[in-house]
């Protein structure tokens, strides 16, 4: 598989969100798609507080004055690990183009987002066989209300369906990044 360099050009840093509601397949897709591209991962639920974590497991939706602070240090963490040797790949939900936007501003770089465009039908089956995640599958509705689909103005933000295995899903996004770093080249 392509790395980092070759993906965007010699010397060029992959700042990556893989973004979509809980049970898109964020963390899995993301471990392989950096696997691929030889950068670092970084589960963004690890960066939520003990409070939203709290929040979430007791079934309540976080609001937006919850995510502001867990943002800026999805964007802090991007501009951070983004200035390794390659790169990094965060998960994130991401599910507002204000969400978006705000880690766009925190982050101070240039970043890709992978959309994971799942249909709620397949999502609710995936949470339905979650085991030990602090996110419970109640909260499902209100991810898919809150979520923003990218739009064209958006051209950051690349859309990958996630109706097929794991390990296609990260071929798909590794492609739509390196035509994106080839448009964007040219």
């Amino acid at each position: 598989m392509a790395t980092a360099q070759s993906e965007q050009g010699v010397g060029t840093r992959l700042a990556i969100i893989v973004m979509g509601v809980s049970g898109s397949g964020k963390s899995s897709v993301g471990e392989g798609l950096a696997a691929a591209l030889g950068i670092d991962f970084v589960d963004g639920d690890g960066l939520h507080s003990p409070q939203n974590v709290a929040k979430m497991a007791s079934g309540t939706p976080l609001v937006d004055d919850d995510r502001w602070p867990w943002l800026d240090t999805i964007g802090a963490t991007l501009a951070d690990r983004a200035a390794h040797p390659a790169g990094v790949v965060v998960a994130c939900s991401a599910l507002r183009q204000i969400y978006r936007d705000r880690i766009r501003q925190a982050a101070g770089q240039p970043i890709r987002f992978v959309f994971l465009d799942a249909p709620q039908a397949l999502v609710q089956d995936r949470l339905g066989a979650r085991k030990g995640h602090f996110m419970p599958p109640s909260l499902l509705a209100s991810q898919y209300a809150t979520l923003e689909r990218p739009m064209a103005g958006e051209p950051d933000v690349l859309p990958v369906a996630v109706d097929v295995p794991v390990a296609e899903i990260v071929r798909r996004a590794a492609a739509q990044l390196a035509a994106a770093a080839a448009k964007a080249l040219n």
